[in-house]
């Protein structure tokens, strides 16, 4: 990355693109950009394909030269912006930070262009995610697990929200991920032949009885309301994690960490 020029005023043009690209889903959607911060996810990210088209970084936490060792595969034309102190915490969304962020492009997520690393995939589907830190906790467990993908119907929120960043610490970025509506992920599934098991409070079978070797699709709603009855009525099956105390159901990352992992110890952690 090269050298670029110094911004120390919160009125420059820059800095209020990456307060929109931060603040505004309408900013990231018409212009495909997004912004990333923190050294890990910038590593993740540039990992994953993505192309960085700004670096941006304050030199009284990080200098130029540390920026450039740290990140040796960004493209040496790319250009480095350095912010002051004051433009810097203004831009910042992150508590403890690292002094540095990018500006990165989207990727599609076209369902139709999904692939899969396994002969047998293991999905994980969620609809309708609503809080970025349930989606971003999701996507940590997608790729704890190393799921074949995640696939978001009817989503609430755009992927690049900054809060989804942060709560999947890089995540986001190391998962493969599609993005379409209920109608076209139910017949995406049978098309491809994948069983859809469906988690719901009340169900006929518990989680553990279920085979899960095959090609299968696990699908959660939201933590409020659950699945919808359409989701539950196309399922092959309906799951349920028995509770034992008085509540009636768990963080909504928890039990699609358990259903996920009781696949993966059917598959011997295949």
């Amino acid at each position: 990355m090269r050298q670029g020029k110094h911004i120390s005023s919160l009125q420059n043009p820059l800095v209020r693109q990456i307060l929109q690209l931060k603040e505004k889903k309408r900013g990231r959607d018409k212009t495909g950009l997004f912004i990333l911060e923190g050294q890990r996810e910038l590593q993740l990210a540039l990992r994953g394909g993505y192309e960085i088209t700004k670096v941006f970084f304050c030199a009284d936490i990080i200098s130029l030269e540390e920026l450039a060792n740290l990140f040796p595969s960004v493209a040496a034309d790319i250009e480095a912006i350095e912010l002051s102190r004051e433009v810097y915490r203004r831009v910042a969304y992150r508590e403890k930070t690292e002094g540095m962020l990018a500006l990165a492009k989207a990727k599609s997520h076209k369902l139709q262009d999904l692939e899969f690393h396994r002969r047998n995939p293991l999905i994980l589907i969620a609809q309708s995610p609503e809080k970025p830190g349930n989606l971003g906790a999701l996507l940590r467990t997608a790729d704890a697990a190393d799921l074949d993908a995640v696939i978001l119907a009817d989503p609430k929120s755009d992927l690049y929200n900054p809060n989804i960043i942060r709560s999947s610490v890089g995540c986001l970025f190391t998962v493969n991920i599609a993005v379409d509506s209920s109608d076209e992920v139910l017949q995406f599934l049978k098309e491809k032949e994948i069983s859809l098991y469906s988690a719901a409070l009340t169900a006929s079978q518990l989680y553990s009885e279920l085979d899960y070797t095959g090609p299968v699709a696990i699908a959660v709603g939201t933590e409020a309301t659950g699945l919808t009855d359409r989701w539950i009525s196309e399922s092959d099956a309906s799951v349920i994690i028995p509770m034992k105390g008085q509540i009636d159901s768990m963080n909504l990352s928890v039990s699609a960490a358990i259903l996920i992992f009781e696949a993966l110890r059917q598959r011997n952690f295949d």
